[in-house]
């Protein structure tokens, strides 16, 4: 098979990762240079350009559009996830939220006990899919609450994939008999994401790297695996503000490889990668 990747100098591998720094906030190791000129190069014939150089100079002008900005980051951000991934933290967010349940308010007409989880980084959906799941089938009385997920990641694209809740049966490889039987299976291939389930997701883009829209509070956040690709100043920024739209003692979960670093006074380690807010939220919006 012949190679037609177009090649990438020490330059332009240098301002490919200043940009998707000053862009989004990630920070792109040397060892992701291949990853830049396989998934570049696609990019860059697409456009009918001629080099790296070309591409981040038109990037740069008006004739390149916002999809073709956001192409640039889609095209280097890693989605790599599963259903039920970290076991244990979806077993912790079951005992967690039936300690929620037990202490919020009983319904009272017109006024429906809320709860709210903020998925960051939700890549395909399976995250945000299996917190609904979960506690769904662990909790049915919350199909008679105020309960919502938020999922968001920067990857336009992904956004778009997860929020038709349609993957490929062989998703359900290593899921428990009593896990696969929620979805729907309409035998093409297919496993689907039951419409009450769905309904509970509100997906959208957002870069963690800018302002955000949401004030909170969340009962809980999963952000696993996202911190991992800042350097330490953002990475310190990021959990600052994470801890700013939790709940009074709502919990946090993160990566197996990443910590709450400068802003362990904020949150108290629970849990292995799970924490519990010690601030409770500096928001009191509705998000």
């Amino acid at each position: 098979m012949v190679n037609d990747d177009i090649s990438l100098s020490e330059k332009e591998f240098t301002d490919v990762k200043s940009r998707l720094l000053e862009v989004a906030g990630i920070s792109l190791g040397d060892s992701k240079r291949t990853l830049v000129i396989s998934r570049l190069s696609k990019v860059i014939k697409k456009l009918s350009l001629k080099s790296f150089s070309d591409y981040l100079n038109f990037l740069d002008t008006s004739k390149a559009s916002k999809t073709d900005k956001q192409d640039f980051v889609n095209a280097l951000t890693t989605n790599l996830t599963r259903f039920y991934r970290e076991d244990h933290h979806f077993d912790h967010l079951q005992k967690y939220i039936a300690q929620v349940i037990a202490t919020k308010p009983r319904m009272s007409r017109g006024n429906k006990p809320r709860l709210r989880i903020w998925s960051a980084g939700c890549s395909t959906g399976q995250e945000p899919y299996t917190i609904a799941m979960s506690l769904i089938a662990k909790f049915p009385e919350l199909k008679r609450w105020d309960f919502r997920i938020l999922a968001t990641d920067i990857d336009t694209n992904v956004v778009e994939k997860a929020s038709k809740g349609i993957y490929p049966e062989s998703e359900l490889a290593g899921l428990s008999p009593e896990r696969a039987r929620i979805f729907e299976r309409p035998g093409d291939g297919t496993i689907r994401i039951p419409k009450e389930m769905n309904s509970i997701i509100t997906f959208k883009s957002l870069n963690l790297f800018d302002p955000w829209p949401v004030k909170g509070p969340f009962d809980a956040i999963f952000c696993r695996n996202v911190a991992i690709y800042f350097d330490k100043p953002v990475q310190d920024k990021l959990f600052a503000q994470l801890g700013d739209v939790l709940a009074p003692d709502g919990h946090m979960y993160i990566g197996h490889s990443e910590n709450v670093g400068r802003q362990s006074t904020k949150f108290e380690l629970v849990g292995k990668t799970i924490y519990r807010s010690l601030l409770g939220a500096e928001q009191s919006k509705v998000a």
